[in-house]
């Protein structure tokens, strides 16, 4: 900056020789005397050292000399006053540059510093050099800070000390010398005053460096260029990017005062570049636990490896976010799916591998395992190569013995496959933009918690988010969205599933869910589904409908309060149970599904929104409580609420319990469930024994097991019309369905008894 050059402003007062008028003995001002004509001044036209110049004799204690026009003074810009002085003869004065400092109205500001250093003339002839700097701003190097009120200044020097002495002064300077306090006016060091060269080539990581520690505060500037950082750099001060960084793939840039994305992207250029550096310094940094985005929207070509970004690291347990950015998938061929078939063998006694596995080496981690006996979301959490080995999510129900296994490798938009072990990671705010080209998220084969919140996955092609293995024990999914790519398909042609999880303690909230096969496939227990919205329905008429949420334990403890759950089923089943006959364990048990909306529009009559598979003989329910819901068919209705699917085995109806259906209300539904369910018999024939059919409210076509409670609901009389009193005994389970009572009395009578029945013990 030089306010002479761009604004054109001159500061250069006039040489001696165009006359003595300019120069006032006295501050400068209108009216003081000026030295022309003076006695003790005069013009010396050809010194040896100065050519033109002034010779003044001191007369006085301080005798000034300053121009007498008016030198602009301007925030942020500063002047240096400079002269040369020599002694010529008598006694040796002191000479020190000194100005008068002037407002608005020409009047003095006064309690301001208006000379600069002093300097002793020690001989005769000898040139010594006197300057000031004069400025509105206190800094390091001015001598006068005048501030915002002072306009002009009239400067020039004073001699000082003992009087008598003759000196000679050359013409006086005055310089714009802004530019020497550009760097802390502009707040910043640039990383090319360290040594920083630019070209690609030169390594400017010591550079870097220096410029970091010299700045103190101030940002650092990394002009246009490209710099090469063969070693890792961290930045203790901001750092601005105009040029370019590269840097080897294992080197870390950390931006500790400056760190999001736009920062790194500004620093790269490339938006998946500066992404992955900037993941690898939030996992190599304790300076920062989250990484905003800033907004950005990343074009993404192909799968980012997350583990691959952080080659240093194998495992992560701190708790790390990244936050507020979409990743907006680009056409590639880097998204297709690869698909190979193997042969393999499998064995019940080691149900979480596949060994003797052709070409195991060709099978990528993450793959979807699919084959006979192959339940559904099963994947490839890891591979031996050696030993011809897998290691599966989940175990096989029928797959004993060896057969041709189909291995798909979806690719994902966020792939932390690599990593063996990825715990406390969570990203909110993020839209995974996917198109139908890719999938969303790609979970670590290990880990606890892994949290998404508040985000959108649109479009994706095959999964949303997928656990490869036990990567998402303790898993939050909460207020996301969850857009399906096949809207406009039927439910049964749908393939793409928005999540699955094999590990224990997931929560699923608030989250609305849109037409995909499957809303979430759950292989664990203890999960809490909350105030979900999820609807699977299609515009064909009494189509098909697909299990929306699908819990594959049967030991399942599972909580499910809240949801809309809107054309589509839940789904119990023991598909990921390598032995799936019953074999003394819990059986289905420990589920609770209560306070939701349960809707169906268009469906066949057949259709049921709770269904129970097992995939092994032998099994019953041994606790569920199915209350308060509400189940509504629109468009036509349905016969009833729940089902148990005997595709692969039926339940064993005499060992039901704990088994409570209450309080649930029933529209377009032909026959409600309850238990226990009172029903009202109306025997209007004389009879000893009266045969009370049960089997329309009682769940699942359960066995008439337990009777708690007979009441007469009308005079029992015999054939005389005589009230008899006597109570009847009860046997249960009979008929060829085993789902009626008989009441037996002492003696033919008829009336109303209403029994209360369940269907478990």
């Amino acid at each position: 900056m030089n306010k002479a050059i761009t604004d054109g402003l001159v500061f250069m007062p006039p040489a001696f020789a165009e006359g003595l008028q300019h120069w006032s003995r006295g501050d400068g001002t209108p009216g003081s005397d000026s030295y022309d004509g003076a006695a003790d001044a005069a013009l010396v036209p050809a010194d040896a050292d100065f050519g033109g110049c002034l010779e003044l004799l001191k007369t006085q204690t301080v005798q000034k000399l300053r121009f007498t026009g008016q030198t602009p003074i301007l925030p942020g810009c500063y002047l240096r006053i400079r002269a040369r002085v020599k002694a010529v003869s008598g006694n040796l004065p002191s000479v020190r540059i000194a100005g008068w400092a002037g407002t608005a109205g020409e009047a003095h500001l006064s309690g301001v510093t208006e000379i600069g250093p002093q300097v002793t003339l020690q001989s005769y002839g000898k040139v010594a050099e006197i300057s000031a700097i004069v400025g509105t701003g206190l800094r390091d190097g001015v001598d006068m800070a005048w501030g915002r009120a002072a306009i002009y200044g009239h400067f020039g020097l004073d001699l000082t000390g003992p009087v008598g002495g003759v000196v000679r002064i050359d013409d006086i300077e005055i310089e714009d010398v802004t530019g020497v306090f550009l760097r802390d006016m502009l707040g910043w060091v640039d990383v090319r005053d360290f040594g920083a060269v630019g070209d690609g080539v030169t390594d400017d990581s010591a550079a870097f460096e220096a410029a970091d520690a010299a700045a103190g505060g101030l940002s650092v500037k990394v002009p246009a260029g490209t710099y090469l950082l063969a070693d890792s750099v961290t930045f203790e001060n901001r750092v601005t990017f105009e040029g370019r960084v590269v840097m080897p793939d294992d080197k870390i840039l950390s931006l500790t005062r400056n760190f999001d994305l736009p920062a790194y992207i500004d620093a790269f250029g490339d938006e998946v570049l500066a992404f992955r550096k900037a993941f690898q310094a939030l996992l190599n940094n304790s300076d920062h636990e989250s990484l905003d985005m800033g907004g950005r929207r990343i074009s993404v070509h192909g799968p980012i490896d997350m583990q691959a970004a952080v080659a240093n690291r194998s495992e992560y347990a701190q708790r790390r976010h990244i936050r507020n950015g979409q990743f907006y998938v680009e056409p590639s061929p880097d998204w297709d799916t690869q698909v190979m078939t193997s042969q393999a063998s499998y064995s019940p006694a080691n149900p979480l591998e596949l060994t003797n596995v052709v070409n195991v080496a060709n099978i990528p981690v993450g793959a979807l395992v699919e084959g006979g006996g192959v339940g559904r979301e099963v994947y490839v959490r890891e591979k031996n190569i050696a030993q011809q080995r897998i290691t599966l999510s989940m175990p096989l129900y029928d797959a004993a013995g060896t057969q041709a296994f189909t291995f798909r490798r979806f690719k994902y938009v966020l792939d932390f496959s690599g990593f063996e072990k990825l715990s406390k990671f969570s990203m909110s705010d993020i839209e995974f933009q996917c198109r139908g080209r890719a999938s969303g998220i790609l979970l670590a084969p290990a880990g606890l918690i892994f949290q998404v919140r508040d985000c959108f996955f649109t479009s994706p092609l095959d999964r949303a988010i997928t656990s490869p293995g036990l990567g998402c024990q303790g898993m939050l999914v909460d207020r996301c969205q969850f857009l399906s790519n096949e809207t406009g398909m039927r439910a049964q042609d749908r393939v793409s599933v928005a999540l699955n999880a094999n590990a224990n303690d997931v929560k699923l909230r608030d989250n609305r869910i849109t037409q995909f096969r499957h809303f979430a496939v759950l292989g664990g227990t203890s999960s809490i589904i909350l105030g979900n919205h999820w609807f699977q329905g299609d515009d064909e008429p009494e189509g098909v409908r697909t299990a929306g949420l699908v819990l594959t334990s049967t030991h399942n403890r599972a909580t499910i309060t809240g949801n809309y759950i809107d054309n589509c089923s839940i789904e119990w089943s023991n598909e990921h149970d390598p032995d799936p006959g019953f074999a003394s364990e819990f059986s289905f048990s420990g589920l609770n599904v209560s306070d939701n909306i349960f809707q169906a529009i268009g469906v066949a009559p057949w259709f049921r929104f709770f269904v129970v598979k097992p995939h092994g003989a032998g099994h019953f329910i041994s606790g569920l409580n199915i209350s308060g819901n509400v189940f509504r068919a629109i468009r036509g209705d349905i016969d009833r609420v729940e089902h148990v699917d005997t595709s692969f085995a039926d339940l064993d109806y005499t060992r039901m319990r704990n088994i409570t259906v209450a309080g649930n209300m029933f529209n377009s539904v032909v026959q409600g469930i309850v238990n226990p369910a009172v029903i009202l018999h109306e025997q209007n024939t004389l009879a000893e024994t009266w045969a009370v059919d049960c089997a329309g409210p009682l769940p699942f076509g359960g066995h008439a097991q337990t009777v708690e409670a007979l009441v007469p609901r009308s005079k029992i009389k015999n054939a005389a019309n005589v009230s008899r009193h006597e109570l009847p005994y009860v046997s249960t389970e009979q008929g060829p369905a085993r789902d009626r009572v008989t009441l037996s009395f002492p003696q033919a009578v008829s009336g109303v008894y209403g029994v209360s029945v369940r269907m478990d013990n």
